[in-house]
């Protein structure tokens, strides 16, 4: 089975992405090849930040790598948090921190519509490949459910009347943003 390695060390995000490769890829992460230090993530766009990763980790090792990045982009903020998503609150804020911040900027907000998005970064052999997916839905008043990370408790996509941190994995991973895009890195991986 081919390897790939993932650019990142969130176990959250790990666990999605060896739950939609799983028989397909042997995904190892930073860790399991104890790579450490900091993956610069500078960019203005989620493209040029998942760019960024996987250069990163390619210019160390030599080995095929993908990275992801992901932003909520909230239409009545004018698409922020977008890529400034998993710092929204300031560096090293938790998940609850940035949440809060949004409910707070999105107090007596009519128009509540959102979009994750994520893109993927795949390099292999030095060539760079791109997967994007995305995912409409709306940003709730209140936060329900323990499944998921980050916005999921406060983000309903289209079509539910559930949270994604309220749907078990498998059905997260159908519809969501990082769930989209990495089925289109499967149907490249698997035409190769």
């Amino acid at each position: 089975m081919r390897t790939l390695i993932f650019a990142s060390n969130n176990s959250h995000k790990l666990s999605e992405i060896r739950n939609l490769l799983d028989n397909i890829v042997n995904i190892l992460s930073l860790k399991d090849i104890n790579l450490e230090g900091d993956i610069p993530e500078t960019s203005d766009t989620l493209e040029g930040n998942a760019t960024q990763k996987a250069e990163w980790i390619y210019s160390r090792i030599g080995q095929d790598c993908f990275a992801d990045d992901t932003g909520l982009e909230v239409e009545a903020l004018d698409g922020a948090p977008g890529v400034y998503s998993a710092r929204y609150a300031g560096e090293g804020c938790s998940f609850a921190d940035n949440v809060n911040k949004l409910l707070k900027a999105m107090k007596g907000q009519s128009n509540r519509k959102a979009r994750f998005r994520t893109v993927i970064c795949l390099i292999e052999n030095g060539k760079k490949n791109y997967f994007e997916g995305i995912v409409n839905g709306t940003i709730v008043e209140k936060g329900s459910g323990n499944m998921g990370f980050g916005y999921d408790p406060i983000f309903v996509p289209d079509g539910y009347n559930i949270s994604f941190a309220e749907m078990p994995l498998d059905e997260k991973n159908k519809i969501s943003h990082r769930g989209l895009a990495t089925q289109k890195l499967v149907e490249y991986l698997k035409s190769k």
